[in-house]
């Protein structure tokens, strides 16, 4: 108990939220320097000196280049398993959509979405309900669904701010399913990859085996999923191959031994931590190596599982389940060499590099590791947990440059004009969007037209097109044009946002402008 408590404690101390990775980069700054100072002061011989105080100023240089050039994302993800319900008219709560600074990327991951298959096979014809309430939220805020992946009762979704799409590149999806010999997909992994600003990191959403006897189970499908989830891509066909994984959902670890007076004691209590020895995913963790890879904050929210409908109490049903952290979120950085087996784990930095220096850092840090109690329409809590994403970008340059050029109205054609800014695997599938300002997803446009086909733009060749008046809105509004890269399933270029005027026809005939995603044309 008490080896468990202090990892837990030393887990604690490094993903608090008082101590950002910027001070820590700071204090090894000057660790180093102090010791310069020391150096100086105990070397009998100068040219033992000069040595010594030439290495520590070179590691000194070298963290300052390493840790405080470096821009910072903040990520905010949700775990939830819905039990098959509809979702609440309002999610702000969960999506902590007035906590400042505000998100660049919102991850969310549902397990037992409605899967009945009448309801399935619409949901593949038009977004699902879910989907749907996350979008007009988010939408009017400027969040943008970068990709999604469903498995029948598991769906993930990822938003991005406007701003980030030109460089969220290479997306990928792909899904395993575990469930009653790997037939059925009530149980399994969904997973999203994509490059950001360069770093290669991979979301994976799971639904592992239900119930307290199968624990091993769990950790075998778990271990199953991450070895065999594929990308089509060269550097990082697996899950463990991204400079940084985050594995989520309804793991369904349960609290081993106690009884459910003791556990509901402890819970009412506030003594959460009597409870960690015995739950199975630390437990585990302990004798999987793989696990040990994976970091996770301190459990210091009730367990999300199991609830009376509609209520904070746990399960007062006949079967009265006990409570348990089902709902877990886990990230792991890419380690620089194989971990020794005699490392301990209050020593693992959550960085890319411990012992080199890497010329394009990334660091994560947890800031919040909660269940949102307010929500009642499902048997288990939501999980959130956010974090700080602090890294030095690969590039900052879209791809593609695009621009309207002159007035836009449907009184006339419309002109546009678009340079390609590197060299990319394009293709005469590209295409580029007109959309309105609170736009949902790269297929929510108004219209669009392909990009030239008879042959390659070359670099910086400045491309125009011309839009037909006929596909242009008549109402006048706030627009941005799109580049949108078929081989890399994303917006890869985005034009400043541009006014159209309303076209006379439109003030002739009296129309009036309509909401659209919660902004007024």
């Amino acid at each position: 108990m008490d080896d468990l408590s202090d990892s837990l404690r030393q887990r604690s101390d490094s993903m608090s939220s008082s101590t950002s990775q910027s001070s820590r980069s700071k204090m090894l700054l000057r660790q180093r320097l102090s010791q310069l100072l020391t150096c100086i002061e105990d070397m009998s011989s100068d040219d033992e000196a000069n040595e010594e105080v030439s290495r520590t100023l070179d590691e000194a240089f070298q963290l300052c280049g390493r840790y405080l050039p470096s821009d910072a994302f903040r990520l905010h993800m949700v775990t939830w398993n819905v039990a098959t319900a509809e979702p609440p008219e309002d999610v702000t709560s969960l999506l902590q959509l007035d906590v400042q600074p505000p998100a660049d990327l919102y991850v969310i991951g549902l397990q037992e979405v409605n899967a009945a298959p009448i309801r399935f096979i619409s949901d593949l014809l038009v977004e699902d309900s879910w989907s749907h309430v996350f979008m007009d939220t988010l939408a009017p805020r400027g969040f943008v669904k970068v990709s999604s992946v469903r498995m029948q009762g598991l769906l993930l979704i990822i938003f991005a701010k406007q701003v980030h799409l030109p460089f969220i590149r290479n997306i990928q999806t792909t899904y395993t399913r575990t469930g009653i010999f790997g037939y059925w997909g009530n149980k399994g992994g969904v997973s999203v990859r994509f490059s950001f600003y360069g770093h290669m990191v991979c979301f994976l959403n799971c639904h592992l085996a239900a119930h307290m006897n199968y624990a091993l189970q769990r950790v075998d499908e778990f271990e199953y999923i991450l070895e065999t989830q594929e990308f089509d891509i060269l550097d990082t066909p697996y899950v463990r191959d991204h400079k940084v994984a985050f594995c989520f959902g309804d793991l369904n670890f349960r609290i081993a031994d106690h009884g459910l007076h003791f556990l509901r004691s402890s819970i009412n209590s506030g003594r959460l931590h009597l409870l960690w020895e015995k739950d199975q995913l630390l437990m585990m963790k302990k004798k999987e190596p793989f696990l040990q890879e994976f970091e996770e904050g301190p459990l210091n929210f009730k367990p999300s599982y199991k609830f009376d409908r509609n209520s904070d109490t746990y399960d007062t049903s006949g079967k009265k389940r006990k409570p348990a952290w089902t709902d877990r979120i886990l990230w792991r950085i890419k380690p620089k060499t194989p971990l020794s087996e005699d490392s301990e784990e209050g020593e693992k930095a959550s960085t890319s590099a411990d012992d080199e220096v890497d010329e394009y850092p990334l660091l994560v840090t947890q800031d919040k590791y909660t269940s949102d109690m307010s929500y009642g329409v499902s048997d288990h809590k939501p999980v959130i947990a956010t974090f700080s994403l602090e890294l030095r970008k690969h590039f900052d340059t879209p791809l593609v440059h695009i621009s309207p050029l002159g007035v836009w109205s449907a009184d006339q054609d419309a002109l546009l004009t678009y340079t390609v800014q590197e060299e990319f695997e394009s293709s005469t599938w590209d295409w580029i969007g007109l959309y309105k300002v609170g736009f949902k997803s790269a297929s929510d446009y108004e219209t669009f037209v392909w990009v030239r086909e008879e042959d390659w733009a070359e670099i910086n060749e400045v491309i125009q097109i011309s839009v037909d008046k006929n596909e242009i809105p008549l109402l006048g509004g706030q627009y941005v044009l799109g580049y949108f890269s078929t081989n890399m399933q994303s917006i890869i270029g985005l034009s400043a946002n541009f006014q159209i005027l309303e076209s006379k026809r439109a003030v002739m005939e009296g129309l009036v402008p309509e909401n659209m995603n919660g902004l007024d044309k």
